[in-house]
């Protein structure tokens, strides 16, 4: 009996050393991360972008997808420090964590272990730098809330590029740890930093060194400034700087998608994933002249605001290209609206109307018969929003007009918060395979980390 015990063990050693040498080293890597976006992000972005481009996204189009568990080490509903902690590390980390297990002892990371591969390692946002998702890919933190401390280990990692937003609280002097400004230390570490300077950016040429370029503190929501940087540039710059003989390992974080499901906002999120997926395009478009050496991987670290593709009031009937109404994001509006009640204190409901039909494009025309047009209930919503907007509740009205465009377009939301929905990943290239099924988003970076050893 202890023979046979021994040669089972012996033959599952065996076949999951196959397995592991199966997923053998992949020159280009690529991860993506939709932060916030789940599976009905993906698909209502997906309806959004056939109606007006005839095509979908490229991320729901890729050969092979997988189920995703999103759970942390304490929570059946995640954060974004945990999760990714798990998808940069490969082990589950408690909510707000970052790089650390629940015994505190530090993680390494895909980026980490690609680096020490020889390999070249960028990190790209769309928000800040040393936010949660992207710091869980260097730092070492038992709160993701110390920017600081994460800015010096981002600095640390010695990464070859860092794109996108700015590092947030980059000279905290309150920090017990403060040493300076966070900028002026990576200099000192010999990387060229750029900061609002995109004509410099995109003067770089490969061999420049070090790189930390800076589009904003975060990058605009491409829904108000359409032409601004976005993350598909950081990519594109990135891959002309970073290839190289060994390769490189490129993680590019779509931020913004997370903080407008917080918000109930569809309009603003569908264009952060549609922005994202032009990032990914730019990926897929390198992986066409590398078709052998390329791997491509896109997931999401957890579901953000309980997005639902169905309203009650128009029953099995949906209207997303009404979404096409909303011209800005709803901070773009509260900043509007705090601008017309800093001139005019005493502003009325029909004085803010206006503003409302140029953001959302809700039609108060009265006997209108427009499919949006508002209802005598929904006017009573906004109105009573207004005068809470006028109080405490700065960004109820905001609030009140998305929800009520997002109804018309037959969406609805159940939380302002994270759930515990699954998220999906897909994959294309070298190995895509590996990523079917049903997985938890620690496989990720346990696949990940064998092609980039």
């Amino acid at each position: 009996m202890r023979r046979y015990l021994a040669l089972v063990a012996t033959w599952l050693f065996s076949f999951l050393s196959l397995c592991a040498d199966e997923l053998t080293p992949v020159k280009y890597v690529f991860l993506f991360i939709g932060d916030g976006m789940s599976i009905p992000q993906r698909m209502t972005a997906e309806e959004l972008s056939r109606i007006n481009t005839g095509k979908g996204l490229a991320i729901n189009a890729m050969e092979h997808q997988a189920l995703t568990t999103t759970r942390s080490a304490n929570s059946f509903i995640t954060d974004s420090a945990a999760s990714g902690t798990a998808i940069a590390c490969g082990q589950k980390a408690l909510n707000g964590a970052i790089g650390i297990n629940p015994k505190g002892e530090k993680l390494q990371s895909i980026a980490k272990v690609a680096k020490d591969s020889g390999r070249k390692v960028g990190i790209i946002t769309s928000v800040t730098l040393n936010h949660a998702t992207p710091a869980s890919f260097y730092g070492h933190n038992t709160s993701r809330g110390n920017y600081y401390e994460l800015g010096l280990d981002l600095v640390e990692s010695g990464f070859d590029f860092f794109g996108g937003g700015g590092i947030a609280e980059h000279n905290n002097k309150k920090s017990k740890n403060y040493v300076g400004d966070l900028y002026d230390i990576a200099k000192k570490k010999g990387y060229k930093v750029l900061r609002h300077d995109m004509s410099a950016f995109a003067n770089l040429k490969p061999g420049c060194g070090k790189v930390i370029a800076v589009g904003g503190e975060v990058l605009p929501y491409k829904i108000d400034k359409k032409d601004s940087p976005s993350i598909a540039d950081f990519t594109k710059k990135a891959i002309e700087l970073l290839d190289n003989e060994k390769g490189f390992f490129i993680m590019v974080e779509g931020g913004k998608i997370d903080w407008m499901c917080h918000a109930n906002d569809a309009a603003t999120t569908m264009m952060e994933i549609i922005d994202m997926d032009n990032a990914v395009k730019v990926a897929l478009e390198f992986a066409k002249k590398h078709a052998n050496d390329t791997l491509v991987v896109v997931t999401g670290d957890h579901e953000t605001g309980g997005l639902t593709m169905g309203f009650a009031g128009t029953g099995y009937n949906s209207y997303i290209e009404r979404l096409n109404a909303q011209k800005c994001s709803r901070d773009a509006f509260d900043s509007d609206f705090k601008k017309l009640l800093k001139s005019k204190p005493e502003c009325s409901f029909d004085d803010v109307a206006p503003l409302l039909t140029k953001a959302f494009g809700l039609d108060f025309t009265k006997g209108s018969k427009s499919a949006l047009a508002v209802s005598k209930a929904e006017l009573s919503e906004l109105q009573k929003a207004f005068e809470r907007s006028k109080g405490k509740s700065k960004s109820a009205l905001s609030l009140a007009a998305a929800k009520c465009l997002n109804n018309k377009a037959g969406l609805s939301w159940s939380s302002n918060a994270h759930t515990a929905l699954p998220v999906e990943t897909s994959a294309t290239g070298k190995h895509a395979d590996a990523f079917k099924g049903s997985i938890d988003n620690t496989d990720i970076a346990k696949m990940l980390k064998l092609t980039v050893r």
